[in-house]
């Protein structure tokens, strides 16, 4: 007989609005048994993150509430449990694995000093035998040098090394469950894999159960057992992996794995327009000297890269994080200042011109952040934020919110919402306007850093095909750095792969993809998760 590990039944979330009443999340029932990977996916409100948190005893307060239903762990009914019986369940029986560890972790404390702490309140031992157990735990989840790593403060490790502290912390007292919460959805497909397989080798080993949220349908085909499908707070879909993949019965199952991009490239013409920017042999070196020593030490971030984008061509850039992707559109738009090298604009050398003599030459090239949440003042209105570079440049207000409006039209939305601040839209919609901010300034060139990497599937489709159709309608020459190597083959003319701050390979998309010449590439296509998705019948 099946013993479960976590029963979840009939629960439903209520939101603390005034007037109608509405759920989060609705009777929603599921199991997670032990050694079982049940992955939830659903786009952003579907309930997805505070069933989580319902079962963590997280929800914040005066906001959220559980109206009715049952969550228990190993049997125990945790609606209801006091606020000292979950903070004894937390780590001890259930450990969680947030999305973004850089804030999730105390900027000020060393690694080892903020795993020591739950060591601390959990359990009574010897420091040196709490240092003894945090260095095999720290081995375990396969970080280089646990000593040093112990040392550490976390802006010193790489955001896989962060990811895999925030799992060894929530591992450290052998919890039967782990919650993730989109664990891996900023790490590039290298450092994804490491992650997948630690969690596929903890799932087996140590017979620890795993709730895993995600958007990444490719993730889903490589770890999941079971897959439960959400929407507006209900399960709409679930069974076998192989299955709700191969043969989805729910229009919205089916609406989410056809915004999944495929990783065959289509063919594409070799694009002839004008160069727009070219980059010859850039550098980035950073040099840093301890307060006590004489000699200083040299970090190479870029080492002689060059690249070239032609008038309607978008050329991607993938690598690792580390290799250098963002260094260099930081080098080219001149946000970060080069050690050696080309950058022309136009047939002009701008890598050394003064701010003064630089300043018209910003208007050509634009950028599209990650986050755009983080891109756009939350204190001034989207209207503001878009007219704020035309004015610059000497728009008439007038004139420049005419603008606004129309670009408001061209990327989907209102031009009415202008007056509202950022945080009164959807992801999405916030990307839509960073995008349209870009384009007031009529650039030649748009530089996006990962701009789609954090958007659910059905979105991130939407915004690919408004940045595809912004390249043609306006000519534009696309930068476009990703970790996503499906959305790289449905977007990209051409790719440059980068590794360790050099470009080692570069060429047509669909000839990249097909024949990769360089290792590390033919590595970097081989770990690229979900290589079988979508599933045939």
């Amino acid at each position: 007989m099946r013993s479960d590990l976590l029963r979840i039944s009939d629960l439903s979330v209520a939101i603390s609005t005034t007037g109608d009443r509405h759920h989060a999340v609705e009777d929603v029932s599921l199991t997670v048994a032990p050694g079982e990977v049940v992955c939830i996916v659903g786009e952003s409100g579907s309930g997805k993150s505070v069933m989580a948190q319902a079962v963590l005893g997280l929800l914040p307060a005066g906001q959220l509430k559980v109206e009715k239903g049952a969550i228990r762990l190993q049997g125990e009914d945790l609606v209801g449990c006091s606020p000292r019986r979950l903070r004894e369940l937390r780590g001890a029986r259930m450990g969680v694995v947030f999305q973004e560890p850089s804030a999730a972790l105390n900027p000020v404390e060393r690694i080892g000093s903020q795993i020591m702490e739950i060591l601390n309140i959990h359990e009574r031992a010897t420091p040196s035998a709490m240092r003894k157990r945090i260095l095999d735990m720290l081995e375990a989840v396969h970080l280089p040098d646990p000593p040093r790593i112990m040392k550490a403060y976390p802006h010193e490790l790489s955001g896989g090394q962060l990811q895999r502290v925030m799992i060894a912390m929530a591992l450290i007292l052998d919890p039967g469950l782990l919650i993730a919460d989109e664990p891996t959805t900023a790490l590039d497909v290298t450092t994804q894999s490491h992650i997948l397989e630690l969690i596929k080798d903890l799932q087996t080993r140590r017979g620890t159960g795993v709730l895993f949220i995600t958007h990444d349908f490719g993730v889903v085909a490589d770890i999941a057992d079971r897959v439960i499908v959400m929407q507006r707070g209900r399960i709409v879909e679930e069974g076998p992996t192989r299955k709700v993949l191969a043969e989805p019965e729910h229009p919205y199952t089916r609406m989410l794995i056809n915004a999944v991009p495929n990783m065959v490239p289509p063919q594409r013409k070799p694009c002839d327009g004008p160069v727009a920017i070219s980059a010859k042999s850039v550098s980035k070196r950073y040099v840093t000297r301890a307060p006590l020593l004489k000699e200083a030490s040299t970090f190479t971030a870029l080492d002689r890269v060059s690249i070239e984008i032609r008038r309607g061509e978008t050329l991607g850039v993938v690598g690792e994080s580390g290799s250098g992707k963002s260094t260099l559109a930081r080098c080219i738009a001149r946000l970060s200042e080069p050690s050696g090298g080309v950058i022309e604009i136009g047939g002009t050398d701008v890598s050394r011109l003064s701010e003064r003599r630089l300043r018209p030459y910003r208007k050509t090239m634009q950028l599209i952040f990650q986050d755009p949440y983080r891109s756009l003042n939350p204190r001034r209105s989207v209207g503001d934020s878009i007219i704020e570079g035309p004015m610059n440049f000497g728009m008439s207000k007038a004139e420049a919110m005419m603008q606004a409006g129309e670009l408001m039209q061209l990327v989907g939305l209102e031009k009415t919402a202008l007056g509202r601040l950022p945080h009164q839209f959807s992801g999405g919609q916030r990307q839509r306007i960073c995008i349209a901010r870009a384009l007031a300034m009529k650039p030649e060139v748009l530089i996006a850093d990962e701009s789609v990497s954090a958007l659910d599937v059905s979105v991130q489709r939407q915004v690919l095909a408004l940045i595809e159709d912004v390249r043609q309608r306006f000519n534009l020459a696309i930068l476009f750095i990703t970790h996503d190597l499906r959305i790289a083959a449905q977007i990209c003319d051409r790719i440059a792969v980068m590794f360790k701050g050099e470009v080692v390979e570069q060429g047509a998309t669909a000839e990249v993809f097909s024949r990769p010449a360089h290792e590390y590439t033919r590595i970097l296509l081989a770990t690229a998760p979900g290589k079988m998705f979508p599933y045939g019948p």
